[in-house]
């Protein structure tokens, strides 16, 4: 069984995801920005209304919630990704690089 390789269309693949995942990276490191500093305030305001007697926040509730969440996304089982990793690994490796790259960027 041969394999035949079309090299301009992995060049193609690979420079594409690049391109998309460098702009995808750079967007997400911004928005990453916003939501932290947005958190951030929110977090302060509570601090901040609770000192004053205006709001009882259950710290304790709100930080299982978190980590409940992040035990439930680690207990999932992955699908057949052996087959999915080989069917797109041009453009993701490409993507993933631009993506880094524009993440550190960013």
């Amino acid at each position: 069984m041969a394999l035949e390789i079309d090299f301009t269309q992995l060049g193609i693949d690979l420079g594409g995801g690049a391109l998309i995942g460098g702009i995808v990276g750079f967007a997400a490191k911004k928005l990453a920005k916003v939501i932290a500093v947005i958190i951030g305030l929110e977090l302060a305001l509570f601090k901040f209304l609770e000192s004053q007697q205006i709001l009882t926040v259950d710290w304790e509730r709100l930080t299982a919630g978190m980590v409940g969440a992040g035990q439930a996304a680690a207990s999932q089982t992955p699908p057949n990704w052996v087959m999915t990793i080989l069917e797109t690994l041009s453009i993701s490796a490409g993507f993933t690089g631009g993506f880094l790259l524009g993440f550190k960027k960013g």
